[in-house]
């Protein structure tokens, strides 16, 4: 075996995903990749385990308690079989042809250390080449050494070299300095150092949670790794120039050394140079930064002055401790996981008083005795301002300021199958103008973000990085589908006019972001006609397209405008669907989903998807698949579409995306939020 790929595994299942296809997408390929859990508490184990029951060459090792990084490499390093080892990180990612050309250069130069190309991209999706870059040397030339003595060079390890050397990671921060630089010293002096300068390695920045975003005195640890390698290298020169640029790369990261801890790094490093001189050059830096942020400051109180001074009184107002402020949709309405919070919260915290934001071109749709306040009012403001609580399924339009003492839970509203967050900036023509900044920003507000699926947790801790806790405690409007009584359904069904021996066809499509208003991708007409007066298809617009999808005949009916989606699932006996999140959802009903996604190529492309619904594998595709509308009406003439095929499909799909969801989300919720109940909370975790 030639490349035993090491990836620890801590924290970074938001990532981990990404990082384990990019190794096993090269093809077959002469490797092995040993999956180290480092006692992680995220999903990152699951998704190792994931990976290795469906590919041999992925074995799982598992730490008994939270190590490190390096005790972790140490142990994928004592397991390995291959030729060569590569020490990837769980958010690294192995370039496109890599392990080709990998394999290609091994074969001539036959080194103990082959140094790699590699870049960096940051969590905005900029990608930047590596500093200094590393060209390819001629064929008759060693690299020096100088060219490998940074350990933010991935490289890769002749397994006999590393071990017969006595290398291993240290415990502790900066664990790669002695074991990385000191076998390149060694393989630079023996002529067995090679360089390979295509980009291989792509480094991904995260934006918080790691190491090197935390700033603290625990960066100091630098000092003594570099005083244990020039230790075992004689103090050699190469070392000594390398440990300055090192150093002066730390100080300068204000992800590393905190302002009031500079003075004391500087002079314990033993930089060249007064610290004042360094102090004046970055006071010069600072002054400059502030003249900015003053000037930014100055432009936002102006724009405010009118519009929002009342509030900015307001927001000098205690802050009351039974306000809670609830938005769904962007102010349409009562409605969703807010909706289902607000409705348990009166039940078991009454003491909570919960007032709703909506606007003025909504405000219609609000029940009647419902408290609510209209969207940029000097009401809205106030309690925008004095709530303790604020919940939402999007955001609170208009921005606000998130005082100290605030708890907002985001509670999104759908599992994700399309692109979201920040990894729609692969897809500018569709984004409309939208601010991934203010996408981050809002983020950054959140306390608490609601997941029903392992699978959205590990995308929103991905595409809305930010420092809020994880609450994987199902979805609470789906709590309705547990607790339904039959009379309460048929209830329904009467305020629909609904036969009881009709059967019900959910027609419930997603909006495209290329096309505007609703264009069904389905002739509903021909459709009931063929199904024949057994069938009754009710049709749901999406919520971007208003109140009416203006279809209408005897068997057709528009229901866009009901106040609630989950009631017209449960009056359903089927749902049919394209790329709607309403169907991870319907899953938890167990009743058939059919997929009719005549458009499916075009949509992928254009917006981009988690996975392939239209696969047939278990867990992606929920159930039946059509892509024309002879497919869907053989479907219901061979009763293909509630088979024991698609039945099977569905469990599965069920069991990957409904596995918090149990009719007893929204109490779960309440007792986290309003009640302090920590012990609701057993599936949470920090983004």
């Amino acid at each position: 075996m030639l490349l035993s790929v090491v990836v620890p595994v801590h924290r970074v299942h938001g990532y981990l995903r990404a990082t384990l296809e990019s190794v096993l997408g090269h093809g077959p390929g002469d490797l092995e990749l040993l999956v180290v859990d480092d006692g992680s508490r995220d999903g990152g184990a699951k998704i190792a385990a994931e990976f290795a029951a469906r590919d041999p060459r992925v074995q799982v090792i598992t730490l008994p308690e939270h190590r490190g990084p390096g005790p972790a490499r140490n142990a994928g390093a004592d397991a390995a079989r291959g030729r060569y080892l590569l020490f990837l990180d769980g958010d690294d990612l192995l370039r496109p042809g890599a392990l080709e050309a990998i394999t290609g250069r091994l074969a001539e130069s036959d080194p103990d250390v082959l140094l790699l190309g590699h870049d960096r991209v940051d969590w905005w999706g900029k990608a930047q080449p590596a500093e200094p870059a590393l060209p390819d040397p001629a064929p008759t030339a060693r690299p020096p050494a100088a060219a490998g003595l940074s350990t933010d060079v991935p490289r890769l390890f002749r397994r006999g070299f590393w071990s017969g050397h006595g290398l291993h990671f240290t415990d502790g921060s900066y664990e790669d300095i002695l074991p990385v630089l000191r076998a390149t010293l060694l393989a630079s002096d023996a002529g067995t150092l090679d360089v390979l300068g295509r980009v291989c390695v792509r480094h991904r920045t995260r934006r918080c949670g790691t190491f090197g975003t935390t700033p603290g005195r625990h960066h100091f640890a630098v000092l003594d790794a570099y005083e244990r390698l020039l230790a075992e290298t004689g103090r050699d020169p190469r070392i000594q120039a390398a440990r300055t640029r090192h150093l002066r790369a730390v100080l300068a990261d204000p992800g590393r050394i905190a302002p009031k801890d500079r003075a004391a790094f500087y002079r314990a490093a033993g930089l060249p140079g007064s610290y004042a001189g360094h102090r004046a050059r970055e006071a010069v830096r600072t002054v400059r930064t502030r003249a900015r942020a003053a000037l930014r400051h100055r432009k936002r109180t102006l724009r405010a002055l009118v519009t929002r001074a009342a509030y900015r009184v307001d927001l000098h107002r205690p802050l009351d401790p039974n306000l809670a402020v609830y938005g769904a949709y962007w102010n349409r309405g009562v409605a969703c996981n807010p909706a289902a919070i607000h409705a348990k919260a009166l039940e078991l915290a009454p003491h909570i008083q919960g007032v709703w934001a909506v606007s003025s071109r909504h405000r219609d749709r609000m029940p009647p005795g419902v408290p609510y306040v209209i969207e940029g009012s000097l009401a809205y403001w106030r309690m925008m301002a004095t709530a303790t609580y604020l919940i939402s399924n999007s955001s609170f339009p208009g921005g606000f300021t998130k005082r100290p003492g605030q708890r907002y839970l985001q509670t999104h509203h759908g599992t994700p199958l399309k692109t979201m967050g920040l990894d729609q900036r692969a897809y500018p023509a569709l984004t409309n103008g939208i601010s991934f900044e203010r996408i981050v920003a809002h983020a950054d507000q959140w306390d608490f973000s609601l997941s029903a699926n392992p699978h959205t947790t590990e995308i929103w801790d991905r595409v809305y990085p930010s420092r809020y806790e994880h609450l994987n405690l199902g979805y609470p409007r789906n709590d309705i589908f547990f607790t339904a009584t039959p009379e309460r359904i048929t209830g329904i069904r009467q305020r629909l006019a609904l036969a009881p021996d009709r059967t019900v066809l959910l027609y419930a499509p997603t909006h495209r972001d290329y096309r505007k208003g609703f264009v069904p991708h389905l002739d509903l007409d021909r459709l009931a006609r063929e199904l024949g007066p057994r069938y009754v298809v009710l049709v749901r617009a999406h919520y971007f397209y208003g109140r009416s999808a203006r279809l209408d005949s005897a068997r057709v009916v528009d229901v866009t405008g009901h106040p609630s989606v989950e009631e017209l699932c449960l009056v359903s006996d089927a749902l049919i669907t394209d790329y709607s999140s309403l169907m991870f959802d319907y899953a938890c009903l167990d009743r058939p989903i059919i997929s009719h996604a005549p458009d499916w190529a075009a949509y992928r492309a254009s917006r981009g998807t988690y996975f392939d619904l239209l696969s047939g594998r278990p867990g992606d595709t929920p159930g039946a698949v059509t892509t024309t509308e002879d497919e869907l009406m053989e479907l219901f003439r061979t009763g293909e579409w509630r088979s024991a095929r698609t039945a099977r499909l569905r469990a599965a799909f069920r069991e990957r995306f409904c596995p918090y969801d149990d009719g007893h989300a929204a109490e779960r919720v309440v007792r986290r939020l309003f009640l302090s109940d920590e012990g609701s909370d057993e599936g949470s975790d920090e983004g």
